[in-house]
């Protein structure tokens, strides 16, 4: 997805699954293909705790991380879908490993009726 029109529209009218530490917007699309968007919570002002823990090397982790998972698991989604995944911020001693975050992204894929 490109443009920040089309990502608040999926915030808006799209439908929204959660678990620990993210959550999943989803809406349809005219496409034959599914299109994402990594997203992550913005610290609030005075929260110190959360700037230090979501700096911009912990941001792009999380980004890698999460799109290669979802670039192994694509093949066993159902097309035709815009997909946000809105990132809670965790340091990046914190963050896990692939498989982690496999697991993570196939139980909200799961939770949104999207795997095959």
């Amino acid at each position: 997805m490109k443009g920040r029109n089309e990502i608040k529209e999926v915030f808006g009218k799209g439908k929204k699954y959660g678990c620990q530490g993210a959550k999943l917007f989803v809406l349809e699309n005219d496409l034959p293909y599914n299109r994402i968007c990594f997203s992550f919570f913005k610290a609030s002002r005075g929260s110190a705790s959360l700037k230090s823990a979501w700096n911009a090397v912990s941001r792009n982790r999380a980004r890698r991380l999460g799109r290669e998972a979802f670039r192994l698991m694509k093949d066993r989604l159902v097309g035709g879908f815009d997909l946000v995944l809105l990132v809670s911020p965790v340091p990046v001693k914190e963050q896990g490993t692939l498989s982690e975050k496999s697991e993570l992204l196939e139980s909200l894929f799961k939770k949104a009726g999207l795997l095959k």
